[in-house]
């Protein structure tokens, strides 16, 4: 099966990161991570398995967890903004980055919400039955699944600019809420009705698991899969926390060492210094 549009948009996306990085000395890690992005996005929609993604609900989750939070966290570790900041003079971009309606956009709840609430609209709402029924509008949704979990992850990492510098523990606090939401998810479509059951009972190949158990994997999908996904988002978190600690630590010390000596260190001390003076 060939998804047009997603070819397309990968094969321009793909290049214009290519030619922008060629000969600027961009850590080819980044390329790499960027390039394995878009190429998620042809596995989910290009391979033998978008054939069965209005055939069997477990499908369709997988693409889901992919588009949400496995491409965009490739996406957002090759680093486009600042690839692009680099590349294309674009004043609106620099001046309004960091403006009140950029911060007010990437606020830690509000962040949040834009990771959630997507998926939480497809599956609980009649926009899934839709989704199916509309190549139109599962374009449109998987268009919309991929720029939530970019905003997500672009913020949260700080790999580009961002407007807001927050703590990485409220990165930390929000990847717990995430959680929350997808098991939440998961349990509802386990042991709620099943959701558009005319359409997959039509559409059941007379292989494969029925519409309950398929549901039922499905859900796990998008609990179990969203989770395990997000893992290397921790890990990647955890890791750029050690190293600004560690950073923090080096600029601290250089800037002890430039300092000129004022004396013993206990005399630098205001509550020693007293102790010593009222001894003396």
């Amino acid at each position: 099966m060939l998804d047009v549009p997603a070819l397309l948009a990968v094969l321009v996306l793909g290049t214009l990161y290519v030619r922008a990085a060629h000969g600027r000395g961009w850590p080819r890690g980044r390329t790499a991570a960027f390039l394995a992005g878009l190429a998620t996005i042809l596995l989910v929609t290009c391979s033998p398995l978008a054939l069965y993604d209005r055939t069997f609900f477990w499908v369709r989750a997988v693409q889901t967890v992919t588009l949400l939070m496995v491409t965009p966290l490739l996406l957002a570790l090759g680093a486009p903004i600042r690839l692009l900041l680099d590349t294309v003079p674009a004043p609106w971009l620099r001046r309004h980055g960091r403006g009140k309606v950029a911060r007010a956009l990437t606020f830690p709840p509000v962040v949040t919400l834009t990771l959630v609430v997507p998926v939480l609209v497809l599956y609980l709402t009649p926009l899934y039955d839709l989704v199916l029924r509309s190549s139109l509008v599962d374009g449109l949704v998987r268009l919309a699944l991929v720029l939530a979990g970019f905003t997500y992850f672009w913020t949260r990492l700080g790999l580009d600019p961002t407007p807001r510098e927050d703590p990485h523990l409220v990165s930390v606090w929000i990847a717990f809420t995430e959680v929350i939401f997808d098991g939440a998810l998961g349990l509802v479509l386990w042991l709620g009705p099943l959701l558009a059951p005319a359409h997959y009972a039509a559409a059941h190949p007379g292989h494969g698991p029925d519409p309950r158990t398929d549901q039922i994997i499905g859900a796990g999908v998008l609990w179990i899969g969203g989770d395990v996904a997000g893992l290397p988002f921790v890990v990647a978190l955890f890791v750029r926390w050690a190293r600004d600690d560690e950073r923090r630590a080096k600029q601290i010390d250089a800037r002890l060492d430039e300092a000129p000596p004022t004396g013993l260190w206990w005399e630098t001390d205001p509550a020693l210094a007293e102790r010593f003076r009222n001894r003396g």
